[in-house]
């Protein structure tokens, strides 16, 4: 089985791990945005602006930005080479030293995802459904952590916020990504506060958090609360807010659920999912909201 965020020590911070300021194309300087989520009750914010010529290549320093009972992590958004329609591809590295040098002539994006996670970044391919990333492309980033599930902005701007498609595709083919949800604010409409992720970390230092996402300690929200998720033999036990649908998803169309009106507690038979391959839990409230967990991998 996969790592348990329920099941580490320390405690949950919730964070944003894909924001913008007016260093590249946000609305807002850095200061105003980290004061906007700290005031909001984030524990850590990641200011990922885009890390292009014309913006100068930014890794955007929050250093200063940091107070009691906030932290923030440096990162960017990467954009080097085309996918296969063309596009120019987004990749996020969430804990990029500042002096992170700007792409060599020619770099590919498996190559710059590649350099990033090798300098202590966590690397996620975002936003798959807003430019129609294909499975080709997105198999070719191997250095990536995980994949965007929910991208709040794309949601709120274009209606392509949701990501599970190729997760579960990229999951299917034995790929073992962990699932991400952020908000992608610019702060040009009303795109903040939408989606985030709660990290199981012993501490809420840049450090320990970014150990915690790597070892996929976290699930990732819209703002359903996960409250636990263990197994109990071939069953999945799960406690969570009130939702009204609970469901435990396999490859292709297996998939077992609860579904109702204020449930609060499941009992899903994962056995019914196989005994190989991956499974993760969706969990879905009377307001659209969702959470999700990182898969599940069970060996036989």
């Amino acid at each position: 089985m996969s790592s348990n965020p329920f099941e580490q020590p320390g405690q949950f911070f919730k964070g944003n791990l894909h924001t913008h300021s007016n260093t590249s194309d946000g609305m807002l300087p850095p200061e105003e945005v980290c004061r906007r989520y700290r005031e909001r009750g984030y524990d850590f914010l990641c200011l990922s602006d885009h890390f292009l010529p014309k913006y100068d290549f930014p890794v955007t320093d929050t250093r200063p930005f940091r107070a009691e009972g906030f932290t923030t992590i440096l990162g960017a958004e990467m954009h080097v080479g085309n996918t296969a329609l063309g596009e120019k591809w987004h990749l996020l590295a969430n804990g990029l030293p500042l002096d992170f040098p700007a792409p060599r002539e020619g770099e590919t994006a498996p190559e710059i995802a590649a350099r990033c996670r090798a300098a202590g970044a966590f690397v996620s391919i975002v936003h798959p459904a807003w430019y129609s990333l294909g499975v080709d492309d997105a198999r070719s980033i191997e250095s990536a952590h995980a994949i965007e599930v929910y991208n709040h902005t794309s949601a709120v701007k274009t209606d392509r916020g949701d990501g599970t498609v190729l997760f579960d595709q990229m999951l299917a083919l034995g790929h073992r990504l962990n699932a991400l949800a952020c908000d992608d604010a610019h702060f040009e409409l009303d795109d903040a506060f939408g989606a985030w992720v709660m990290v199981r970390a012993t501490e809420r230092s840049p450090e320990a958090l970014l150990a915690a996402l790597k070892a996929g300690q976290y699930y990732s929200t819209t703002g359903v609360e996960l409250r636990d998720i263990r197994f109990e033999g071939d069953e999945l036990v799960v406690a969570c807010s009130p939702a009204t649908g609970i469901y435990l998803q396999g490859k292709g169309s297996r998939e077992v659920h609860a579904i109702g009106h204020d449930l609060t507690h499941a009992r899903l038979p994962a056995y019914k999912l196989g005994k190989h391959g991956f499974m993760r839990l969706t969990v879905l409230d009377a307001q659209g909201r969702r959470a999700w967990s990182n898969p599940f991998w069970r060996e036989g």
